[in-house]
């Protein structure tokens, strides 16, 4: 089994390239290769999603590579009201967030479909089916990648192909002590509206991840899977 992680060098992904190496050849990319390579996976690319040259190297970095797991973990985070978001913050989200899972799980399938085997999974978040104000950019990539998970799992089931989308709460890692800080609560605001009064660990990330890709899982498909403390089911 060939994996590819994305935006794998901290936090989640991180966590989800090391879970699965006992499945197969882990592949790994994000923007430092430094902690890229501290990982050992089996290979890694360097690479900015933003950037269209670096996203095109990766398709291709995935078809040579004959990847038939591909986790779409990478993305970036902007608080910022509707009314204040800058045209190229806009663009920049969109680009790493949505685009780029898309294409690669273009590059990655046509393998997939010779194979009639194939997994993608999008980390998405819990803003993407609530909504969080102040991120609206945010909240509408993580949205799409939902409504990606729908339809590419729908138009490739036949194929023996899966697509689901994990939407994790507050999670405990850099990137979501860094949320906390450009968002307008403290931690123990944000504690006290999670029904569980705890942040999610990438572990339990991870550790859905490789449910999903275990053949148990071959029935769930197009789903969007709510792992977020009980965030989402109200207060």
């Amino acid at each position: 089994m060939n994996i590819l992680v994305t935006g794998a060098s901290r936090g989640i992904g991180k966590e989800i390239a090391l879970s699965l190496k006992a499945l197969g050849n882990v592949f790994v990319t994000a923007r430092s290769e430094k902690e890229l390579k501290e990982l050992d996976c089996a290979g890694y690319f360097v690479c900015d999603l933003a950037k269209d040259e670096d996203l095109a190297a990766l398709g291709n970095f995935i078809k040579e590579n004959k990847i038939d797991v591909l986790v779409n973990n990478a993305g970036e985070y902007i608080y910022s009201k509707v009314d204040e978001t800058i045209k190229s913050d806009l663009e920049h989200i969109i680009k790493v967030n949505l685009n780029a899972p898309i294409y690669l799980s273009g590059c990655a399938v046509p393998n997939m479909k010779k194979n009639n085997f194939g997994r993608i999974i999008n980390i998405g978040s819990i803003s993407g089916v609530m909504g969080e104000a102040g991120a609206c950019a945010y909240s509408a990539t993580k949205a799409g990648l939902v409504g990606f998970s729908k339809a590419a799992g729908l138009e490739l089931a036949e194929f023996g192909i899966t697509v689901n989308t994990i939407n994790p709460g507050w999670v405990d890692t850099g990137l979501g002590k860094d949320s906390i800080e450009d968002s307008e609560f403290s931690k123990e605001e944000i504690l006290d509206i999670i029904p569980q009064k705890r942040f999610v660990s990438p572990k339990e990330v991870a550790g859905l991840v490789k449910y999903l890709i275990s053949d148990e899982a071959k029935g769930i498909t197009g789903q969007s899977i709510n792992l977020c403390a009980g965030l989402s089911v109200g207060i």
